[in-house]
């Protein structure tokens, strides 16, 4: 039981780990550098420190606002995601992400994504 506890807990921290039920943005193209890593719907990623979503863990981009910065991404969640080129959900311009799917490149919305929806979790 404590090891189920853990591993909740640890998925749920915002780490820099993509662990499971976690959907991942990274820095760098075929998920190289450094990454963020979220559990829920995000609405805006927003655009500036010390208020943004930060790329964290190791490599090039670590401490980065994410907003604008992700090329790359893997939907490790148990739903589908949606990534958007506009704040609150909302557009035209956005990558749908299968369960399970990576995209080593989000072009041609690579460093245009400004905030995602995980469908299971409900909208933004």
């Amino acid at each position: 039981m404590l090891m189920s506890l853990a591993s909740t807990a640890h998925a749920a921290a915002r780490d820099g780990h993509c662990d499971n039920n976690e959907f991942c943005l990274y820095w760098g193209i075929n998920r190289s550098e450094s990454l963020s890593d979220f559990a829920t719907s995000i609405p805006d990623y927003g655009a500036t420190q010390p208020t943004c979503y930060e790329f964290k863990g190791a490599g090039r981009g670590r401490l980065t606002c994410v907003k604008n910065n992700a090329v790359s991404a893997w939907n490790r969640t148990g739903g589908t995601v949606r990534l958007y080129a506009a704040t609150s959900c909302t557009g035209d311009r956005r990558w749908v992400i299968q369960p399970g799917q990576i995209i080593n490149d989000l072009s041609p919305l690579a460093n245009q994504n400004q905030s995602h929806s995980l469908v299971s979790s409900g909208a933004c």
